[in-house]
């Protein structure tokens, strides 16, 4: 169980590579007001979220303790995210704040993730 639970942790970091990644190659174009969700954005929010699930069932199955209100922040976090993402994902600009939102908001998830014991 412990190496499926370990092969899921690393495709939920690479969901987390590919949001987090397309956030930053947009950062300039977001300063010019040009910035843009790539279809990479969108499938990291996705893994990320299947990941996820995935991972708090493995646990529970394997009877480590999972912090219920710890998890349901980071989804409730991760669902805006997603909505954010895909319901712009055909608009050729985004409004920078709404840009800045989606990668404080990532950040936000993985601080929570790594911080929160």
């Amino acid at each position: 169980m412990d190496v499926l639970i370990n092969v899921f942790v690393g495709l939920h970091i690479i969901g987390i590579a590919a949001l987090l990644g397309g956030f930053f190659s947009q950062m300039k174009a977001m300063g010019e007001g040009t910035a843009s969700f790539g279809k990479g954005m969108l499938h990291g929010a996705l893994t990320m979220l299947v990941t996820g699930v995935a991972l708090v069932g493995l646990n529970q199955a394997d009877d480590a303790e999972v912090n219920n209100v710890k998890i349901g922040i980071k989804l409730a976090l991760l669902v805006v995210i997603l909505g954010l993402v895909y319901v712009k994902r055909d608009e050729e600009k985004i409004s920078p704040p709404l840009f800045g939102a989606v990668g404080l908001l990532t950040v936000a998830n993985i601080f929570i993730a790594v911080l929160w014991t």
